[in-house]
């Protein structure tokens, strides 16, 4: 049953990033903070990897975008990947995962 609510969740949430607005500007600097940071200190501050994965284009590339969107929503039982689902929105998660498919520029 939670697969089934998870999956209706997940094309809502697909449908509502098609009309969505990006975050605005002052969100987006929060957001890209956020990432390098909090991310960060797990996924390596040049988010190359470290306790957790690398988050480098080319390692997200290979990987489903619903499967990337559904780790950022709920976290990954069993590992150090907490669930953001309290903290981001929908669009704010599909506009981190442009990002971060776009690659983020470092500092």
């Amino acid at each position: 049953m939670k697969i089934i609510t998870l999956v209706i969740f997940l094309l809502s949430a697909l449908q509502i990033n098609a009309c969505a607005e990006e975050p605005s500007s002052e969100r987006q600097s929060e957001l890209l903070y956020l990432l390098k940071h909090d991310c960060g200190a797990c996924h390596g501050m040049t988010l190359k990897g470290g306790l957790g994965p690398s988050l480098l284009p080319e390692i997200l590339a290979t990987k489903p975008k619903e499967l990337l969107f559904i780790t950022i929503l709920d976290g990954r039982m069993g590992t150090a990947m907490p669930p953001w689902r309290d903290f981001l929105t929908v669009e704010e998660i599909n506009w981190l995962l442009k990002q971060l498919l776009e690659g983020i520029k470092q500092d």
